[in-house]
């Protein structure tokens, strides 16, 4: 009983990190010992990894969001400024030619 309760322990730390095989052979495990029930076991197993997929949807949105912020907060240049300053030079080097060619 304690080694299921360090299992499930385990569950709720961290369970975007666990593979879908891994909570399968735990579950089949847990069957296995008589502490679930076929059903009760594939219901623990999809309740899991919906559980692990939103997780890790929400890690990924946080992560997202704190690289944002940080880009935000910083004097880095954008890609449309580099883009329109890519443009600039480039009418300007024009400019320069058609002067020089007209002295």
């Amino acid at each position: 009983m304690i080694d299921t309760m360090k299992k499930l322990g385990l569950f709720g730390l961290g369970l975007y990190a666990i593979t879908e095989e891994k909570i399968d052979e735990i579950v089949k495990e847990l069957v296995e010992n008589g502490e679930f029930n076929k059903e009760e076991g594939k219901k623990f197993v999809e309740d899991l990894i919906e559980k692990r997929r939103q997780q890790q949807e929400d890690l990924e949105d946080k992560i997202s969001s704190k690289v944002q912020d940080v880009f935000g907060k910083s004097d880095l240049a954008t890609k449309e400024e580099v883009e329109s300053l890519h443009k600039k030079i480039e009418e300007l080097e024009e400019l320069l030619k058609e002067k020089n060619k007209e002295e």
